[in-house]
């Protein structure tokens, strides 16, 4: 599975070259999200396959990295074709290394 790391991912965003999808759950999200992150949760995911765009690169965040390893394990299992990539570390990679102000819990 390719993976980015929060710095990666960090400039990806900024040249706009990537879609960015949070499958944790609306109360996580309204926690701590990525600016720019659509909530597509988990369980949701294989249904809303169709709301992603296969021809754009996009990156899959959680809390650590397990849900959103298996959220892509699960898309390209039922035939999603684009490129995806898991956040390492998820959103506490991101509030580690890039952004501070993003609350850890």
């Amino acid at each position: 599975m390719d993976q980015l790391n929060a710095t990666e991912l960090k400039a990806r965003l900024e040249a706009g070259d990537i879609d960015l999808i949070d499958v944790r759950q609306p109360d996580e999200h309204a926690f701590a999200a990525i600016e720019g992150a659509r909530l597509i949760p988990l369980g949701e995911i294989v249904s809303r396959m169709d709301e992603l765009d296969a021809s754009r690169e996009t990156a899959i965040y959680c809390h650590t990295g397990g849900r959103s390893a298996r959220a892509i394990q699960a898309l390209q299992h039922y035939g999603f074709t684009g490129k995806l990539y898991n956040l390492a570390g998820g959103i506490n990679a991101w509030s580690n290394d890039v952004d501070p102000t993003v609350p850890r819990y």
